[in-house]
């Protein structure tokens, strides 16, 4: 023991020391420990040194800390040092870092107030715990739940939840939540929703037994025991409650920030309300008993809706509206009483001022008179031997009389309410088992404490002695178990404080004897205890500063209690009288409060149920005297027999614990007060169960276990066979001291502190094994450096020789290469001098030579251009003679041409003064004006055309140039005048000096408007200028707006790409959601119809009486026949009648539910049956009309085939006329000799008259045939049913006599030519005539296909009902016969059909045959027998035998034969391996085809019914079995593909072959029950996928999370009592292969039974999502899984399904992507989790988990191994941090239950029905190929 201390206290060894503020302080040794030392040297974690010192009597050492990886721990047993502040530590760390609430402490659970709504009760939770060991998943109370309602179905016994705490650490909220999983997982075993009233009854006790206290918003302030009850098959089937010690003083006494009640509040809260208006509410400040605590307003409760919420919980509990206003109005009465003001008369006497309003409101509430109630309230009657006596009271008596009546009417209120609901959770179905929960008050002390802190800890007391003496008993048969020797574990027991408060002479017998005393006071009873218990009981004790107190040592601390009021309170004494007046109210609920005062008082209140409802109560079998003497029992005595009646249902039955802790004073989420949370450990039990388990051996490892953890530890040679011996020697090894362990049979049981000793020696053997591992491999890293460095450097020499040697090489070369150059070079330079001198010698003799050509050749150059010279210069001196003579000669010319030009001018010059001078001025000043308006005008346009802002200038240039033109005009008018006055020259001088006068006037104008067209013409420039500016910033504007254009187009078209993709994909998921939604609804009226059929099943069953009417199953598709329907209905009539028998043993109000139901649903029979009656009268009608149509149609044949008879008559008359005339002629040209026998003409005419015999042969045979047959037709239209057949031959023997006579046939033959065209138009307009016939039929048809549709919409919001409204199978029916109707309409239309086509033919033959009459000619001559009996012969030619057409024929008695082989008894296993793939599918289809083809309609309908209620039988049957499943999932499938193959739609045979073609459906449009076969398939699918589920469920979290696969990578740490599965792979245990070869089995399988490839993909895309939803759920929820080596472990196994997927092809099938959620979560446990780097990549990396997901996982992360280290509380705020702004759900698990929407793809089949052949082995040779 030494050695191992002296090893465990050294230097760096962490302890746990005392502090005052945080009760216990962490440090660390800096110095190690040897044994004598007087202190030890410690340092904070805050740097601080310390010095402690130890006790030098005992040389205790303070308490060592447990290990890091042991810290958080689910379950406070597994941590190695079992201490208070080792368990105070853990459960901060859990809840302040981990924020998890629930921590295990062995048996018990420790639930922690968050004072924060958590997401972890919802339906998700729940189904993830459901099922599941305690010690499998995370603390939660579900957990408890569920291992309570575990126990009770298999160990068959009750049940005990006891929930305690103090005030406000969330009592209630746990007993709700477990009370919420019994009701959600266990169900009702009927119809009444009794676990929706079991919850209900939780608003109403709260209302009526909650109220706010300084501690707690909600705080129960009476203890409840609600049993819930169980049926054999362990469904809810009602509750009870007990009550007990409500705190009455709280309705007329609050303390400051505290409430009343909470129902008071509501009411006043509402009393706005029209209903309550009767009460004369007001504020809660209005009235005394409300406003005492000054806070009547909870933040965050809306005290009006609660009110709705307790009125809708009475409504549900069967309490009417009536009731619940009486309950209100006796409420209202007692806050109005505690308003009445009673004043002092005298010292002695008191009174109320009349008409007081609070006392009339209170009178006319509970209906008693005014007078009464005032004088009892301020008097008393007083009883002697002999005479009576009325007393006055003071005003303070009056006053506590007036609020012990408004107790005491409260309290009987409270079991009044509590009777009624225990009432409403009574059925009269036989309980066979119960859960208790019990929430109770846990210990409680406050600064003054009274009598209520004295019971509520006297019932702790008890409490708590049971649960010792459990956990003690579960220690006892753990050991007794294991066979280790048992020893008796020293624990604390309560025994002499629960005899202190109990016992004979204890303090509440001398308190009841106090109470009997005529002037007992508490000052009295106060000595009686100091002078019994002062000096005899060591656990009283007497407070030294007050003699009215006294102090009892409770197991949690010590109590002080004040003795003021223990008496009054004990006696809960009311004036007699007072009750007399409430008795004799008029107000019915009041006076039934107080009609049994026993059964009001009763402290448990509750009613005896019947039905055989087992319950632990006291039997009232005392007499009526005795119970008159319980009624006056004091309060103190009550509740002891309530409390040991508690205890005695406690003892039988399992209990389970759950210690509520409240964290702090301040409601603040998520802060942890170590001084409180310590209080209530020590207080709720928690740190006893720690020092009972510490006091043995409380770690607790198996063998296997043991050797996977500490394996490390072992050596090669100490490994043997047997683990068991390895782990005994390696223990003796590494333990000396033996008591230290305990082998048990299948575990070893170590001490506290051992495990820690031993995970010390396995990190320091790790360390020391990392230290070898670090220094091997720096050695040889060492080394392998050294030895790179060597080999550089010799590969260096190496390279430098080698270098050196090439050098020297190299110039060797060079010296030989530069001698042979030089040689060379030589050579070279001599040659090259040589051809030098040889190429000059050469170069100057040409030279010289063409110098010397050149020379000849310039000479002879020379001569001949000086001859050309000459001559060019010669013709020069010519042409300059012959110019110069020129030039002479026009100088004469000119001179005299001068001359006569001056005389000339002369004469000009007297003219010039004439008018034409000014005429020829004034024009050119007109032509300049012309020229300058034209400019103008011109500038005018190219300016307007530059911009439109000139627009106000070239107005304003228009009109002067307009007053321009009319100035030009004005001197166009002068000119004018001018002209005319020519001759008058006097005039014209005047004129002259005017129009000089005006030129100057014109000229300076001109000068103006040139100065004015400068001054523009820079204007528009300069304007110009800058529009072209503008333009060219326009033009920029413009070309940037463009570009803008295109971005915002390119961007909107790419907003708009996503949109649309968005759109689509959202489309898509609204597809999916609605497929879903529907399938959904099949699975819910699948599950509806099993329901009603186990309805059906236990009502006949129960019905002994009548046995032989038994129904037959009521999940009939929707295309039954009428026949089916009206049996089965008949036989529901009889069921119904079988069943008055029974209703007896079952509910009430479902009996009446069902009877309503049954009465409904025999009006819409009704209803339809009216309905389909008018569709029949319509169908008679069309019938008729169809009728009519054919008699017709028949008449225009027969018209038709005697107009055919007729011309063929003429025709063989005209014959005969020909035949004469010929014989005739013949005869005179015999007499002239022309035409002699043996002549050419004579043999032309014989042939001639042998062909025309012949014709006429035929023709009589043509007119004997259509005689036939217009008889065998007037037989066929006198008997209708029967088919068309020969007449007699008598008959044709009279119609060949009538026409033997040639000219008749010849008559019949020109008439039959004459009657063709008019034939023809009459076909004609008899053909349009049935056509518009046709379509008048398709309109109708149409209207009844639309009102199918509605029916069909009809009866799919029926299946929405109610569960109880689901016998909707009558509906089916009449909608089949609906269906029906319609088959028989479209056969109809094709019988008229085929009548149309059968009548083109004949026309056709007709018209050939007559079209041969006139051409064609026979061979041969046939004789007159022949003519008469060949016409039969046609008609009785029987038809030859066709090939086998793919069809199979059966008698209908053989229906039931066929679907019996074919279904109900096939064995899948070997049609799937010996046969083709869905062979039942294509020989049904096949009998299908050929029912279709004979047209019988019923036989179609029979057989389709018939397969789908035998493919749901079978699978209702052996649903169980995946390969049935599987196989009649293909053979649907193949079935319905089939069935659209075979169509007739052209969509549906784009594949097909021309013979597949031909197979078609002729007759039939089987669209209806192609989606009943298409809901049927969805149904098997969804079938399927539960199989596979309950297949795989309970490998998926054993092979995916437990197993090992990567062996020694994750290790086994420390559990606690409560052991989860281990993760070694032991015989019979889950591994990955296992699932790996069940999804191989299930995918191979579906191929044998050839189910489509999409459909698979579809499957095993919903398995991988099961798969993965489970085991990240189960992650989530396990915070043992949350380490690295468990994702490295995760990560394997996805990819080891991946290589599965791959292997199998099915990688494109949307399986991984259902894994996603899983990998990342395995990548968020290895990746680094300390920086802003690593919190960016988590968040960029788990798109596909969810905020609450990821936190969750960070916050469950644990270190295995010490190497690790864990996620800071900083880190993971960061990461919450980064993701609030994700949209999600906060939903933490996945839906497991979740399935995709199932589509069944068009998958065509290659195989030709004529090859396929039915083997014997299937025994259906009573089909016949056709």
């Amino acid at each position: 023991m030494n050695r191992e201390l002296e090893y465990m206290f050294i230097e760096c060894a962490r302890v746990w020391i005392p502090d005052a503020e945080e009760v216990w302080k962490s440090a660390e040794l800096t110095k190690d420990y040897k044994n004598g030392d007087p202190s030890l040297q410690l340092m904070l974690e805050d740097g601080t040194s310390l010095e402690h010192k130890l006790d030098p009597k005992t040389k205790n050492l303070p308490y060592l800390r447990n290990p890091d990886i042991l810290v958080g721990e689910n379950d406070l047993t597994a941590l190695s040092y079992l201490h208070e502040p080792a368990v105070l530590h853990n459960l901060k760390v859990r809840f302040v870092d981990s924020k998890l609430i629930y921590t295990y402490c062995g048996i018990v659970l420790v639930a922690i107030n968050p004072y924060e709504t958590l997401p972890i009760y919802g339906s998700d939770i729940i189904n993830a715990y459901s099922g599941q060991n305690m010690g499998d998943m995370d603390p939660h109370i579900f957990a408890v739940a569920e291992e309570a309602y575990k126990q009770m179905a298999r160990d068959e016994r009750n049940q005990s939840i006891i929930v305690s705490g103090e005030s406000g650490a969330g009592k209630t909220v746990s007993a709700k939540y477990a009370m919420r999983y019994f009701a959600t997982v266990s169900g009702s075993a009927s119809e009444a929703n009794v676990e929706e009233k079991v919850l209900a009854s939780n608003p109403i006790m709260e209302a009526i037994g909650n109220a706010k206290t300084t501690r707690n918003d909600n705080s129960s302030r009476f203890g409840k025991y609600i049993e819930i009850g169980f049926d054999t098959r362990f469904r809810i089937i009602g509750a009870n409650m007990r009550t007990y010690l409500l705190e009455k003083s709280r309705v007329v006494f609050q303390a400051d920030e505290e409430r009343n009640y909470h129902i008071f509040y509501q009411l006043c809260a509402s009393s706005h309300l029209p209903e309550f208006k009767t009460l004369k509410l007001s504020s809660a400040n209005d009235f005394l008993y409300t406003r005492q605590g000054r806070s009547p307003v909870i933040d965050g409760v809306d005290d009006t809706k609660e009110l709705c919420t307790t009125r809708n919980a009475f409504t549900l509990l069967g309490i009417n509206e009536s009731y619940q206003m009486g309950l209100f109005q006796v409420l209202a009465a007692i806050l109005h009483l505690g308003n009445v003001e009673i004043k002092d008369r005298d010292s002695d006497s008191s009174v109320i001022p009349p008409n007081n309003r609070h006392l009339t409101a209170f009178c006319d509430l509970v209906g008693v008179t005014y007078q009464d109630m005032s004088q009892w309230l301020c008097h008393r009657k007083l009883k002697t031997a002999t005479e009576t006596y009325i007393k006055t009271i003071p005003r303070l008596q009056a006053t506590n009389a007036r609020d012990a009546l408004s107790k005491h009417i409260y309290a009987k209120l409270f079991n009044w309410i509590v009777e009624h609901v225990n009432k409403a959770l009574i059925t009269n179905v036989k309980q066979h088992s119960f859960i208790g929960v019990l929430d109770i008050y846990g210990f409680e002390t406050f600064e003054i404490n009274s009598f209520e802190q004295f019971c509520i800890n006297y019932a702790n007391e008890k409490l708590q002695q049971q649960f010792n003496m459990h956990v003690f008993k579960l220690e006892q048969e753990e050991y007794m178990k294991e066979q280790i020797p048992w020893t008796l574990i020293d624990f604390y027991d309560n025994q002499p404080c629960i005899n202190l408060i109990e016992a004979k002479m204890g303090v509440l017998d001398l308190l009841d004897e106090e109470c009997k005393m005529p002037k007992g006071s508490d000052d009295s009873w106060a000595q009686k205890l100091y002078n019994t218990h002062l000096k005899t009981c060591s656990l009283f004790e007497k407070p030294r500063m007050s003699n009215r107190a006294f102090i009892i040592q409770h197991f949690a601390d010590k109590v002080e209690y004040q003795c003021d009021g223990f008496l009054a309170k004990n006696k809960d004494t009311v004036n007699e009288e007072q009750i007399n007046v409430l008795k004799a109210s008029k107000f019915d609920l009041l006076v039934e409060l107080f009609q049994d005062e026993e059964k009001a008082t009763s402290p448990t209140g509750q009613v005896q149920g019947t039905g055989g409802r087992t319950r632990l109560s006291i039997k009232p079998d005392k007499s009526r005297e005795k119970s008159s003497k319980e009624h006056k029992k004091t309060v103190g005595c009550q509740f002891r027999n309530s409390l040991q009646m508690l205890m005695e249902t406690l003892n039988a039955t399992t209990p389970h614990y759950v210690r509520c802790i409240k964290p702090n004073d301040f409601k603040l989420a998520f802060t942890f007060d170590p001084k409180r949370a310590v209080q209530q450990l020590r207080a709720c039990g928690v740190l006893e169960t720690i020092r009972i388990s510490a006091a043995g051996f409380p770690s607790r490892w198996t063998y296997q276990e043991f050797f996977s953890r500490y394996r490390v530890l072992m050596k090669q040679k100490d490994v043997l066979p047997d683990k068991k011996m390895t782990c005994r020697n390696v223990l003796e090894k590494l333990v000396q001291d033996q008591d230290k362990y305990q082998f048990g049979k299948t575990k070893i049981f170590f001490r506290a502190g051992q495990v820690a000793y031993l995970e010390k020696l396995r990190a320091d053997k790790l360390r020391a094994a990392c230290i070898r591992i670090q220094k091997t491999i720096r050695c040889w890293l060492a080394r392998k450096k050294y030895l790179r460095k060597r080999s550089a450097a010799i590969t260096i020499q190496r390279y430098t020789r080698g270098y050196q040697a090439r050098c020297l090489a190299k110039f060797m070369r060079r010296t030989q290469a530069a001698t042979i150059i030089q040689k060379y070079q030589r050579m070279y330079v001599e040659k090259k001098r040589y051809r030098q001198k040889q190429a000059a010698a050469l170069a100057m003799q040409t030279i010289l030579r063409a110098y010397m050509a050149r020379q000849k050749y310039q000479a002879l150059l020379r001569e001949h251009k000086a001859v050309i010279i000459q001559k060019r210069v010669r013709g020069w001196l010519a042409r300059c003679w012959y110019k110069r003579c020129l030039v002479s000669i026009v100088y004469l010319q000119c001179c005299i041409r001068r001359m006569r030009a001056r005389r000339e001018l002369k004469k000009l010059k007297i003219e010039a003064r004439s008018v034409e001078h000014f005429k020829k001025l004034n024009k050119g000043m007109e032509n300049k004006i012309m020229q300058l308006q034209r400019r103008i005008d011109e500038q005018s346009k190219e300016n307007r055309t530059v911009n439109e802002r000139l627009i106000g200038l070239e107005s304003s240039y228009t009109a002067e140039t307009e007053r321009m033109r009319g100035d030009l005009n004005r001197l166009r008018g002068v000119e004018e005048e001018a002209k005319n006055k020519t001759n008058q020259v006097t005039s014209l001088l005047e004129e002259l000096e005017r129009l000089r006068k005006e030129l100057s006037a014109t000229q300076q104008e001109k000068k103006t408007i040139e100065d004015w067209a400068q001054t523009y013409r820079d204007e528009m420039e300069k304007m110009v200028s800058e529009l072209k500016d503008q333009n060219g910033s326009l033009k920029k504007e413009k070309d940037d707006l463009n570009r803008l254009i295109q971005e915002q187009s390119q961007q909107m078209t790419e907003k708009m790409a996503r949109a649309i993709a968005q759109e689509t994909q959202q489309l898509e998921t609204d597809l999916n959601e609605e497929r879903s939604r529907y399938q959904n609804l099949l699975t819910e009226h699948l599950r509806l119809e099993e329901k009603y059929d186990d309805l059906k099943e236990e009502m006949v069953s129960s019905n002994v009486s009548k046995p032989g009417h038994r129904r037959t199953d009521s999940t009939h598709s929707s295309n039954e026949s009428e026949y089916t329907y009206n049996s089965e209905y008949a036989e529901l009539e009889e069921g119904s009648r079988a069943a008055e028998d029974v209703t007896r043993g079952i509910d009430t109000s479902l009996t009446l539910k069902l009877q309503k139901r049954l009465t409904e649903l025999e009006q819409e029979k009704q209803s339809l049956r009216n309905e389909l009656e008018n569709k029949e009268e319509q169908f008679q009608r069309a019938r008729a009309r169809d009728d009519a149509e054919f008699k017709k149609a028949r008449g225009a044949e027969l018209e038709y085939e005697s107009l055919k008879r007729q011309e063929l008559e003429s025709e063989n008359k005209k014959l005969k006329h020909n035949l004469a005339e010929m014989r005739q002629s013949l005869l005179g040209d015999a007499a002239a000799g022309a035409g002699a026998p043996g002549s050419p003409a004579y043999k032309v005419l014989l042939e001639q008259l042998n062909a025309s015999c012949e014709e006429l042969d035929v023709r009589k045979e043509e007119v004997l045939i259509l005689r036939s047959q217009l008889v065998s037709q007037k037989e066929a239209m006198h008997h209708k049913d029967e088919k068309e057949t020969m007449t007699e031959p008598s008959v044709y023997a009279e119609d060949v006599s009538k026409l033997k006579d040639a000219d008749e046939l010849k008559q019949a033959c020109i008439g039959l030519k004459d009657t063709n065209r008019l034939l023809e138009h009459q076909v004609q307009t008899q053909r349009r005539t049935y056509e518009n016939e046709v379509e008048a039929l398709r309109g109708e048809l149409q209207n009844v296909k639309e009102e199918n549709n509605r029916q069909q919409q009809l009866l799919a919001q029926n299946l929405q009902l109610p569960p109880e409204a689901r016998i909707e199978a009558s509906l089916q029916h009449e909608i089949t016969r609906l269906t029906n109707e319609n088959l028989d309409l479209m056969e109809q239309l094709e019988k008229q059909d085929r009548t149309i086509r059968k009548l083109k033919k004949q026309l056709k033959v007709y018209s050939k045959r007559i079209g041969e009459m006139g051409a064609g000619q026979t061979e041969g001559q046939t004789s007159p027998g022949q003519m008469v009996e060949e016409p039969i012969h046609p008609v009785n030619i029987p038809r030859r035998e066709k090939d086998f057409q793919g069809m199979l024929e059966y008698k209908k008695e053989d229906e039931l034969k066929l679907v019996k082989n074919l279904i109900l008894e096939l064995k899948p296993r070997g049609v799937a391996v010996n046969l083709i793939p869905g062979l039942p599918a294509y020989i049904l289809f096949m009998c299908l085809r050929h029912a279709d083809y004979v047209n019988d309609d019923q036989k179609v309908r029979t057989l389709l019914t018939s397969t789908i209620n035998s493919i749901k039988k079978i699978l209702k049957k052996r649903g169980d079995d995946f390969e049935t499943v599987s196989f009649w999932l293909a053979n649907t499938c193949r079935f319905l593909h089939c069935l659209k193959q075979y169509s007739g739609d052209e969509a549906f045979m784009k594949h097909n072959t021309s013979r597949q073609n031909e197979h078609c459906l002729s007759n039939f449009d089987l669209a209806e029950y192609r989606q009943v076969i298409s809901d049927l398939a969805i149904q098997i699918y969804q079938q399927l996928i539960k199989c596979m589920e309950n297949i795989l469920q309970p490998m998926i979290v054993s092979g995916m999370l437990e197993h090992e696969t990567i062996q020694g990578v994750s290790g086994v740490k420390p559990t606690g009592l409560r052991k989860r599965t281990s993760s070694i792979a032991d015989e019979g245990t889950y591994t990955l292969d296992s699932i790996l070869r069940q999804l191989s089995a299930f995918h191979s399988t579906m191929c044998q039974h050839g189910t489509d490839p999409e459909l698979i993909k579809q499957v095993v895309k919903q398995q991988f999502y099961i798969i993965g939803a489970v085991t990240l759920n189960n992650l989530l929820l396990r915070k043992d899984m949350c380490s690295w080596s468990k994702g490295m472990q995760i990560r394997y196994n996805v990819s080891q399904l991946e290589e599965w997927l791959r292997d199998k092809g099915l990688m494109t099938c949307g399986a991984k992507e259902t894994l996603e959620p899983l990998i990342q979560a395995a990548q968020l446990l290895q990746v680094k989790k300390k920086t802003d780097e690593d919190a960016e990549a988590i968040c960029s990396m788990c798109l596909a988990l969810t905020t609450a997901q990821i936190v969750k996982v960070l916050n469950l992360y644990t270190p295995v191994n010490e190497f690790e280290e864990r996620v800071s509380v900083a880190f993971i705020r960061t990461i919450q941090t980064r993701l609030r702004d994700r949209c999600e759900s906060p939903q933490l698990l996945m839906d497991t239950k979740m399935i995709y929407p199932v589509t069944f793809p068009f998958s065509p089949s290659s195989l030709a029905l004529e090859t396929i052949q039915i083997p014997s082995s299937l025994n259906l040779a009573f089909l016949t190929r056709v």
